[in-house]
């Protein structure tokens, strides 16, 4: 099976990240550790199936992964490797940015 492309990866990643619910949710989890829909729906001022549909979306992007819990609950937990992937995606363009910006800083010195 091959990799997955970076740059899909990182699309995904920023596509998720776009919505101020799923930072949130992100956020939650990141402070709490993994819940379930229910208890982020406890947590945050938006209902069950919205975050339902957001956690949906989290995990089509892996940022997010489900668990299977007691009494059929799924928990979710985070997953930071696609971030990384996007982190690193960054850090490339910022890499391919700075060299040209340098020459035209000098330049126009």
């Amino acid at each position: 099976m091959d990799a997955p492309d970076p740059e899909a990866v990182a699309q995904e990643v920023f596509a998720a990240l776009a919505d101020p619910t799923r930072r949130e949710i992100l956020a939650a989890l990141a402070a709490r550790g993994p819940a379930t829909a229910t208890d982020l729906a406890a947590r945050l001022p938006i209902t069950r199936q919205a975050i339902a549909k957001h956690l949906a979306l989290l995990a089509e992007a892996g940022l997010v992964v489900a668990e299977p819990g007691e009494r059929r609950r799924v928990r979710y937990r985070l997953d930071s490797a696609p971030m990384k992937v996007a982190q690193r995606f960054l850090a490339a363009l910022a890499r391919d940015w700075d060299g040209p910006l340098a020459a035209l800083r000098e330049r126009l010195k």
